[in-house]
Protein backbone atom coordinates (compact mmCIF):
# COMPACT_ATOMS: atom_id res chain seq x y z
CA UNK A 1 0.00 0.00 0.00
CA UNK A 2 1.38 3.41 -0.95
CA UNK A 3 1.56 6.01 1.83
CA UNK A 4 0.06 9.49 1.45
CA UNK A 5 1.49 12.22 3.65
CA UNK A 6 -0.87 14.86 5.03
CA UNK A 7 0.49 18.02 6.67
CA UNK A 8 -1.21 20.96 8.30
CA UNK A 9 -0.57 23.55 11.01
CA UNK A 10 -2.11 26.45 12.92
CA UNK A 11 -0.36 29.75 13.62
CA UNK A 12 0.10 30.27 17.36
CA UNK A 13 -1.36 33.75 17.73
CA UNK A 14 -4.81 33.11 19.16
CA UNK A 15 -7.21 30.76 20.88
CA UNK A 16 -8.54 27.97 18.63
CA UNK A 17 -12.12 28.60 17.52
CA UNK A 18 -14.91 26.63 15.88
CA UNK A 19 -13.65 27.61 12.44
CA UNK A 20 -10.24 26.06 13.18
CA UNK A 21 -11.94 22.92 14.45
CA UNK A 22 -14.21 22.23 11.48
CA UNK A 23 -11.83 23.56 8.84
CA UNK A 24 -8.55 22.07 10.00
CA UNK A 25 -8.39 20.14 13.28
CA UNK A 26 -11.34 17.78 12.76
CA UNK A 27 -10.56 16.76 9.17
CA UNK A 28 -6.88 16.38 10.04
CA UNK A 29 -7.63 14.08 12.97
CA UNK A 30 -10.00 12.07 10.77
CA UNK A 31 -7.35 11.80 8.04
CA UNK A 32 -4.78 10.56 10.54
CA UNK A 33 -6.95 7.52 11.29
CA UNK A 34 -7.22 6.34 7.71
CA UNK A 35 -5.02 3.45 6.51
CA UNK A 36 -2.25 4.40 4.13
CA UNK A 37 -1.91 7.90 5.64
CA UNK A 38 1.11 9.41 7.38
CA UNK A 39 0.18 12.63 9.17
CA UNK A 40 2.23 15.68 10.18
CA UNK A 41 0.70 18.39 12.39
CA UNK A 42 2.64 21.38 13.64
CA UNK A 43 2.31 24.51 15.73
CA UNK A 44 3.42 27.33 13.43
CA UNK A 45 5.16 29.54 15.97
CA UNK A 46 7.69 30.98 13.51
CA UNK A 47 4.73 32.21 11.47
CA UNK A 48 3.30 33.75 14.64
CA UNK A 49 6.24 36.17 14.82
CA UNK A 50 4.97 37.83 11.63
CA UNK A 51 1.66 38.79 13.22
CA UNK A 52 2.28 38.99 16.96
CA UNK A 53 4.87 40.85 19.01
CA UNK A 54 3.58 39.60 22.38
CA UNK A 55 5.78 36.71 23.62
CA UNK A 56 3.29 35.77 26.36
CA UNK A 57 0.46 35.54 23.82
CA UNK A 58 2.51 33.29 21.54
CA UNK A 59 3.43 30.95 24.39
CA UNK A 60 -0.16 30.80 25.66
CA UNK A 61 -1.53 30.25 22.17
CA UNK A 62 0.94 27.39 21.60
CA UNK A 63 -0.34 25.73 24.77
CA UNK A 64 -4.01 26.23 23.86
CA UNK A 65 -3.63 24.96 20.30
CA UNK A 66 -1.65 21.88 21.35
CA UNK A 67 -4.23 21.08 24.03
CA UNK A 68 -7.06 21.59 21.51
CA UNK A 69 -5.62 19.14 18.99
CA UNK A 70 -4.88 16.50 21.61
CA UNK A 71 -8.32 16.89 23.22
CA UNK A 72 -9.90 16.63 19.76
CA UNK A 73 -8.54 13.11 19.38
CA UNK A 74 -5.10 13.53 17.83
CA UNK A 75 -2.95 10.58 18.88
CA UNK A 76 0.70 11.74 19.13
CA UNK A 77 1.86 8.12 18.95
CA UNK A 78 0.28 7.63 15.52
CA UNK A 79 1.23 10.96 13.95
CA UNK A 80 4.14 13.40 13.90
CA UNK A 81 2.99 16.30 16.11
CA UNK A 82 5.61 18.99 16.62
CA UNK A 83 6.39 22.65 17.19
CA UNK A 84 7.81 24.39 14.13
CA UNK A 85 10.59 26.14 16.08
CA UNK A 86 11.91 22.79 17.34
CA UNK A 87 12.96 21.88 13.77
CA UNK A 88 16.04 23.98 12.84
CA UNK A 89 16.11 22.41 9.39
CA UNK A 90 12.95 24.35 8.45
CA UNK A 91 14.51 27.86 8.54
CA UNK A 92 17.55 26.46 6.70
CA UNK A 93 15.29 25.13 3.96
CA UNK A 94 13.44 28.45 4.02
CA UNK A 95 16.69 30.15 2.97
CA UNK A 96 17.42 27.60 0.23
CA UNK A 97 13.93 28.08 -1.20
CA UNK A 98 14.22 31.87 -1.03
CA UNK A 99 17.22 31.58 -3.33
CA UNK A 100 15.17 29.87 -6.07
CA UNK A 101 11.92 31.83 -5.64
CA UNK A 102 11.27 34.83 -7.85
CA UNK A 103 10.31 38.11 -6.21
CA UNK A 104 7.59 38.45 -8.84
CA UNK A 105 5.92 35.32 -7.48
CA UNK A 106 5.92 36.73 -3.95
CA UNK A 107 4.60 40.07 -5.21
CA UNK A 108 1.38 38.27 -6.11
CA UNK A 109 0.77 36.77 -2.65
CA UNK A 110 -2.70 37.69 -1.39
CA UNK A 111 -1.60 38.81 2.09
CA UNK A 112 1.10 41.10 0.71
CA UNK A 113 -1.20 42.59 -1.93
CA UNK A 114 -3.91 43.15 0.69
CA UNK A 115 -1.45 45.09 2.86
CA UNK A 116 -0.40 47.18 -0.10
CA UNK A 117 -3.99 47.89 -1.12
CA UNK A 118 -4.85 48.94 2.42
CA UNK A 119 -1.90 51.33 2.50
CA UNK A 120 -2.74 52.79 -0.91
CA UNK A 121 -6.35 53.41 0.10
CA UNK A 122 -5.12 55.23 3.22
CA UNK A 123 -2.73 57.37 1.18
CA UNK A 124 0.38 55.78 2.62
CA UNK A 125 3.41 54.28 0.91
CA UNK A 126 2.41 50.88 -0.48
CA UNK A 127 4.97 49.02 1.67
CA UNK A 128 4.39 51.00 4.86
CA UNK A 129 4.53 48.59 7.82
CA UNK A 130 5.16 45.57 5.58
CA UNK A 131 7.92 43.44 7.10
CA UNK A 132 10.19 41.10 5.20
CA UNK A 133 8.56 38.34 7.27
CA UNK A 134 5.13 39.11 5.82
CA UNK A 135 6.53 39.30 2.31
CA UNK A 136 8.44 36.01 2.69
CA UNK A 137 5.60 34.19 4.48
CA UNK A 138 4.84 31.92 1.48
CA UNK A 139 8.46 30.72 1.38
CA UNK A 140 8.40 29.66 5.03
CA UNK A 141 5.10 27.91 4.42
CA UNK A 142 6.69 26.20 1.43
CA UNK A 143 9.55 25.02 3.66
CA UNK A 144 7.06 23.61 6.17
CA UNK A 145 5.38 21.56 3.45
CA UNK A 146 8.33 20.52 1.32
CA UNK A 147 10.56 19.49 4.24
CA UNK A 148 8.33 16.48 4.89
CA UNK A 149 7.42 15.76 1.26
CA UNK A 150 3.74 16.25 1.97
CA UNK A 151 1.37 15.02 -0.73
CA UNK A 152 -1.82 16.60 0.65
CA UNK A 153 -2.25 19.85 2.60
CA UNK A 154 -5.73 20.55 4.05
CA UNK A 155 -6.33 24.30 3.75
CA UNK A 156 -9.10 26.85 3.44
CA UNK A 157 -9.79 28.16 -0.03
CA UNK A 158 -7.95 31.39 0.83
CA UNK A 159 -4.73 29.39 1.33
CA UNK A 160 -4.75 27.51 -1.98
CA UNK A 161 -2.44 30.10 -3.53
CA UNK A 162 0.26 29.24 -0.98
CA UNK A 163 0.14 25.56 -1.96
CA UNK A 164 0.47 26.54 -5.61
CA UNK A 165 3.46 28.70 -4.72
CA UNK A 166 5.05 25.81 -2.80
CA UNK A 167 4.67 23.70 -5.94
CA UNK A 168 6.41 26.44 -7.94
CA UNK A 169 9.29 26.55 -5.45
CA UNK A 170 9.65 22.77 -5.51
CA UNK A 171 9.64 22.71 -9.30
CA UNK A 172 12.29 25.46 -9.48
CA UNK A 173 14.54 23.64 -7.02
CA UNK A 174 14.05 20.28 -8.71
CA UNK A 175 14.85 21.79 -12.10
CA UNK A 176 18.12 23.24 -10.82
CA UNK A 177 19.33 20.50 -8.48
CA UNK A 178 17.51 17.26 -9.36
CA UNK A 179 14.32 15.63 -8.12
CA UNK A 180 14.26 16.16 -4.37
CA UNK A 181 10.81 17.54 -3.57
CA UNK A 182 7.29 16.15 -3.92
CA UNK A 183 4.78 18.59 -5.44
CA UNK A 184 2.01 19.06 -2.82
CA UNK A 185 -1.71 19.33 -3.49
CA UNK A 186 -4.30 21.38 -1.60
CA UNK A 187 -7.24 19.54 -0.02
CA UNK A 188 -10.42 21.56 0.52
CA UNK A 189 -13.75 20.52 1.98
CA UNK A 190 -16.12 23.00 0.34
CA UNK A 191 -18.71 22.52 3.09
CA UNK A 192 -16.43 23.71 5.88
CA UNK A 193 -13.52 25.44 4.15
CA UNK A 194 -14.53 28.70 5.83
CA UNK A 195 -16.96 29.13 8.73
CA UNK A 196 -18.82 32.41 9.36
CA UNK A 197 -18.22 34.27 12.59
CA UNK A 198 -20.47 36.25 14.92
CA UNK A 199 -20.84 39.10 12.42
CA UNK A 200 -21.39 36.92 9.34
CA UNK A 201 -17.89 37.44 7.96
CA UNK A 202 -15.34 34.62 7.88
CA UNK A 203 -14.60 33.47 11.44
CA UNK A 204 -11.16 34.91 12.08
CA UNK A 205 -9.01 36.26 14.88
CA UNK A 206 -8.40 39.27 12.64
CA UNK A 207 -12.10 40.18 12.72
CA UNK A 208 -12.50 39.46 16.45
CA UNK A 209 -15.66 37.51 15.61
CA UNK A 210 -14.70 34.02 16.78
CA UNK A 211 -16.37 31.46 19.02
CA UNK A 212 -13.56 29.83 21.07
CA UNK A 213 -13.52 26.07 20.59
CA UNK A 214 -13.57 25.20 24.28
CA UNK A 215 -15.84 27.89 25.62
CA UNK A 216 -17.88 26.81 28.62
CA UNK A 217 -21.51 25.99 27.86
CA UNK A 218 -22.57 29.34 29.36
CA UNK A 219 -20.02 31.22 27.22
CA UNK A 220 -21.12 29.24 24.17
CA UNK A 221 -24.76 30.13 24.81
CA UNK A 222 -23.91 33.81 25.15
CA UNK A 223 -21.79 33.90 21.97
CA UNK A 224 -24.32 31.99 19.87
CA UNK A 225 -26.99 34.33 21.19
CA UNK A 226 -25.00 37.18 19.68
CA UNK A 227 -24.89 35.71 16.16
CA UNK A 228 -25.99 38.19 13.53
CA UNK A 229 -29.48 37.44 12.16
CA UNK A 230 -32.03 39.39 10.15
CA UNK A 231 -35.24 41.03 11.41
CA UNK A 232 -37.68 38.31 10.32
CA UNK A 233 -40.18 37.48 13.04
CA UNK A 234 -41.33 34.09 14.40
CA UNK A 235 -43.58 32.38 11.88
CA UNK A 236 -42.01 34.22 8.96
CA UNK A 237 -40.04 31.96 6.57
CA UNK A 238 -36.28 32.48 6.75
CA UNK A 239 -33.49 32.03 4.22
CA UNK A 240 -30.71 29.53 4.86
CA UNK A 241 -28.58 31.18 2.17
CA UNK A 242 -26.19 33.60 3.86
CA UNK A 243 -27.28 32.59 7.36
CA UNK A 244 -24.23 32.28 9.62
CA UNK A 245 -26.30 30.35 12.14
CA UNK A 246 -27.32 27.77 9.54
CA UNK A 247 -23.81 27.41 8.13
CA UNK A 248 -22.30 26.77 11.56
CA UNK A 249 -25.02 24.23 12.32
CA UNK A 250 -24.40 22.47 9.02
CA UNK A 251 -20.71 22.06 9.92
CA UNK A 252 -21.60 20.19 13.12
CA UNK A 253 -24.78 18.33 12.14
CA UNK A 254 -25.60 15.25 10.09
CA UNK A 255 -27.22 15.73 6.67
CA UNK A 256 -30.54 14.64 8.17
CA UNK A 257 -30.29 17.17 11.00
CA UNK A 258 -29.31 19.88 8.54
CA UNK A 259 -32.32 19.12 6.37
CA UNK A 260 -34.58 19.27 9.43
CA UNK A 261 -33.32 22.75 10.30
CA UNK A 262 -33.73 23.81 6.68
CA UNK A 263 -37.42 22.84 6.92
CA UNK A 264 -37.69 24.67 10.23
CA UNK A 265 -36.33 27.82 8.53
CA UNK A 266 -38.96 27.51 5.82
CA UNK A 267 -41.65 27.07 8.46
CA UNK A 268 -40.60 30.23 10.27
CA UNK A 269 -38.64 29.03 13.31
CA UNK A 270 -37.92 31.87 15.76
CA UNK A 271 -34.31 33.02 15.81
CA UNK A 272 -34.11 32.33 19.54
CA UNK A 273 -35.23 28.75 19.02
CA UNK A 274 -32.80 28.29 16.11
CA UNK A 275 -29.95 29.53 18.29
CA UNK A 276 -30.94 27.04 20.99
CA UNK A 277 -30.86 24.23 18.41
CA UNK A 278 -27.37 25.35 17.37
CA UNK A 279 -26.18 25.53 20.99
CA UNK A 280 -27.32 21.99 21.74
CA UNK A 281 -25.76 20.57 18.58
CA UNK A 282 -22.36 22.27 19.00
CA UNK A 283 -22.18 21.48 22.71
CA UNK A 284 -23.00 17.85 21.97
CA UNK A 285 -19.77 17.69 19.93
CA UNK A 286 -17.57 19.84 22.18
CA UNK A 287 -18.61 18.79 25.70
CA UNK A 288 -16.91 15.34 25.66
CA UNK A 289 -13.61 16.97 24.68
CA UNK A 290 -13.83 19.90 27.10
CA UNK A 291 -12.77 17.96 30.22
CA UNK A 292 -9.69 16.56 28.48
CA UNK A 293 -8.77 20.05 27.27
CA UNK A 294 -8.92 21.51 30.78
CA UNK A 295 -6.77 18.67 32.11
CA UNK A 296 -4.11 19.33 29.46
CA UNK A 297 -4.13 23.11 29.93
CA UNK A 298 -3.48 22.58 33.63
CA UNK A 299 -0.56 20.23 32.93
CA UNK A 300 1.68 22.08 30.43
CA UNK A 301 4.69 19.82 31.12
CA UNK A 302 2.75 16.91 29.67
CA UNK A 303 2.17 18.87 26.47
CA UNK A 304 5.82 19.97 26.33
CA UNK A 305 7.07 16.39 26.52
CA UNK A 306 4.61 15.36 23.82
CA UNK A 307 5.91 18.10 21.51
CA UNK A 308 9.55 17.23 22.17
CA UNK A 309 8.90 13.60 21.29
CA UNK A 310 7.19 14.78 18.13
CA UNK A 311 10.15 16.98 17.26
CA UNK A 312 12.49 14.03 17.64
CA UNK A 313 10.34 12.06 15.21
CA UNK A 314 10.18 14.97 12.76
CA UNK A 315 13.93 15.56 12.88
CA UNK A 316 14.62 11.91 12.12
CA UNK A 317 13.24 12.83 8.69
CA UNK A 318 14.37 16.45 8.41
CA UNK A 319 18.03 16.00 9.41
CA UNK A 320 19.03 13.49 6.71
CA UNK A 321 16.91 15.31 4.14
CA UNK A 322 18.54 18.70 4.76
CA UNK A 323 21.91 16.95 4.52
CA UNK A 324 20.87 15.66 1.10
CA UNK A 325 19.73 19.16 0.06
CA UNK A 326 22.91 20.80 1.32
CA UNK A 327 24.94 18.44 -0.83
CA UNK A 328 22.67 19.05 -3.79
CA UNK A 329 23.25 22.81 -3.74
CA UNK A 330 27.00 22.48 -3.12
CA UNK A 331 27.23 23.00 0.65
CA UNK A 332 29.57 20.04 1.04
CA UNK A 333 32.55 18.96 3.05
CA UNK A 334 35.77 20.09 1.41
CA UNK A 335 37.17 16.63 2.10
CA UNK A 336 34.91 15.38 -0.70
CA UNK A 337 37.08 17.33 -3.15
CA UNK A 338 40.32 15.61 -2.10
CA UNK A 339 39.98 12.70 -4.52
CA UNK A 340 42.32 12.52 -7.49
CA UNK A 341 41.51 14.51 -10.59
CA UNK A 342 41.16 11.36 -12.64
CA UNK A 343 38.66 9.87 -10.24
CA UNK A 344 36.74 13.12 -10.15
CA UNK A 345 36.76 13.35 -13.91
CA UNK A 346 35.51 9.79 -14.21
CA UNK A 347 32.73 10.52 -11.75
CA UNK A 348 31.65 13.69 -13.54
CA UNK A 349 31.61 11.90 -16.89
CA UNK A 350 29.18 9.20 -15.75
CA UNK A 351 25.44 9.15 -16.40
CA UNK A 352 23.24 8.84 -13.30
CA UNK A 353 19.90 7.50 -12.10
CA UNK A 354 17.55 9.74 -10.10
CA UNK A 355 14.80 8.09 -8.04
CA UNK A 356 11.89 10.13 -6.68
CA UNK A 357 8.25 10.09 -5.61
CA UNK A 358 5.43 12.00 -7.27
CA UNK A 359 2.22 13.43 -5.80
CA UNK A 360 0.30 10.36 -7.01
CA UNK A 361 2.17 8.37 -4.33
CA UNK A 362 4.07 6.25 -6.85
CA UNK A 363 7.85 5.94 -7.20
CA UNK A 364 9.72 6.82 -10.40
CA UNK A 365 13.25 7.00 -11.73
CA UNK A 366 15.00 8.54 -14.67
CA UNK A 367 18.40 8.15 -16.30
CA UNK A 368 20.33 11.34 -17.00
CA UNK A 369 23.37 11.71 -19.23
CA UNK A 370 26.60 13.16 -17.83
CA UNK A 371 25.50 16.62 -18.98
CA UNK A 372 22.04 16.28 -17.40
CA UNK A 373 20.06 15.32 -20.51
CA UNK A 374 17.07 13.02 -19.89
CA UNK A 375 17.70 9.64 -21.52
CA UNK A 376 15.21 7.29 -19.90
CA UNK A 377 12.02 7.73 -17.85
CA UNK A 378 10.17 5.06 -15.88
CA UNK A 379 6.46 4.69 -15.25
CA UNK A 380 5.22 4.56 -11.65
CA UNK A 381 6.10 1.79 -9.19
CA UNK A 382 4.02 1.00 -6.12
CA UNK A 383 7.05 0.80 -3.80
CA UNK A 384 10.55 2.34 -3.77
CA UNK A 385 12.06 -1.12 -3.54
CA UNK A 386 10.53 -2.06 -6.90
CA UNK A 387 11.96 1.06 -8.54
CA UNK A 388 15.36 0.35 -6.99
CA UNK A 389 15.32 -3.23 -8.24
CA UNK A 390 14.54 -2.03 -11.77
CA UNK A 391 17.48 0.39 -11.62
CA UNK A 392 19.80 -2.38 -10.41
CA UNK A 393 18.59 -4.61 -13.23
CA UNK A 394 19.30 -1.92 -15.81
CA UNK A 395 22.79 -1.41 -14.42
CA UNK A 396 23.76 -5.08 -14.35
CA UNK A 397 21.84 -6.96 -17.04
CA UNK A 398 22.48 -6.44 -20.74
CA UNK A 399 18.91 -7.32 -21.77
CA UNK A 400 17.19 -5.31 -19.01
CA UNK A 401 15.93 -2.62 -21.43
CA UNK A 402 13.90 -5.24 -23.27
CA UNK A 403 12.71 -7.00 -20.14
CA UNK A 404 11.50 -3.72 -18.54
CA UNK A 405 10.06 -2.18 -21.70
CA UNK A 406 6.52 -2.09 -20.25
CA UNK A 407 7.73 -0.04 -17.27
CA UNK A 408 9.70 2.51 -19.29
CA UNK A 409 8.26 5.57 -21.02
CA UNK A 410 9.84 6.75 -24.29
CA UNK A 411 11.69 10.07 -24.29
CA UNK A 412 11.32 12.19 -27.42
CA UNK A 413 14.53 12.62 -29.41
CA UNK A 414 16.48 9.93 -27.56
CA UNK A 415 17.75 6.90 -29.47
CA UNK A 416 17.89 3.51 -27.79
CA UNK A 417 21.58 3.38 -28.69
CA UNK A 418 22.19 6.45 -26.48
CA UNK A 419 20.47 4.73 -23.56
CA UNK A 420 22.42 1.52 -24.06
CA UNK A 421 25.69 3.43 -24.26
CA UNK A 422 24.92 5.19 -20.97
CA UNK A 423 24.05 1.90 -19.27
CA UNK A 424 27.24 0.32 -20.57
CA UNK A 425 29.28 3.23 -19.16
CA UNK A 426 27.67 2.70 -15.75
CA UNK A 427 28.24 -1.06 -15.90
CA UNK A 428 31.91 -0.54 -16.80
CA UNK A 429 32.37 1.91 -13.93
CA UNK A 430 30.68 -0.51 -11.55
CA UNK A 431 32.96 -3.35 -12.63
CA UNK A 432 35.98 -1.14 -12.28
Amino acid sequence: MSITRFLTGITTTGTPHLGNFVGSIRPSVAASLRPGVQSFYFLADYHALIKCEDPVRIQRSTLEIAASWLASGLNPEQVTFYRQSDIPEIPELNWMLSCVTGKGLLNRAHAYKASQDKNTEAGRDADDGVTAGLFMYPVLMGADILMFKAHKVPVGRDQVQHIEMARDMASSFNHLYGEHFVLPEAVIDDNVATLPGLDGRKMSKSYNNTIPLFSSRDQLKKLIGGLLTDSRTPGEPKETEGSALFQIYQAFATPEETEALRRAYAEGIAWGDAKQVLLERVDQVIAPMREQYESLINNPERIEQTLLRGAERARSIATPFIKELRSAVGLRSLAQASTTKSAKAAKVALPSFKQYREADGKFYFKLLSADGRLLLQSTGFAAPKEAGQAIAQLQTQADALDQLAAQLAPVDGVESSDVRAALQALAAAHEG
